[in-house]
């Protein structure tokens, strides 16, 4: 997640910003960058513009070296189906990932 200073018209060196995904199941903390618990009556929260690019950061065993990233998943609708997975994106937590899969955490492009 980067700040909305950078975002500015040019495209960064390597990746690509994107913007206008939704949080479906948690909410996002600006002040720390962090995921967070989800405020009551609220279904989706909108998430700041993220820049994306490649990184291998995966041991050879496939296990995560950051404990506290939680591999979100992101759907084209709120019908999750393996016809709307995009793919998934890490993002940091206070909380160990298991607590956000209990939760169903995803993001969305498309709330409707």
């Amino acid at each position: 997640v980067v700040s909305t200073q950078s975002t500015g018209t040019t495209a960064p060196n390597e990746g690509v910003y994107v913007h206008g995904l939704f949080l479906d199941g948690a909410s996002w903390d600006r002040k720390n960058a962090k995921l967070a618990e989800q405020a009551p009556k609220v279904l989706f929260v909108p998430l700041p513009v993220i820049h994306m690019f490649a990184v291998n950061n995966a041991s050879p065993g496939g296990k995560i070296k950051d404990p506290n990233l939680y591999m979100c998943p992101i759907y084209k609708k709120p019908r999750r189906t393996d016809l709307t997975f995009i793919t998934s994106v890490f993002l940091r937590s206070t909380q160990q990932p298991e607590h956000w899969i209990m939760r169903a955490v995803a993001l969305l492009c498309d709330i409707k």
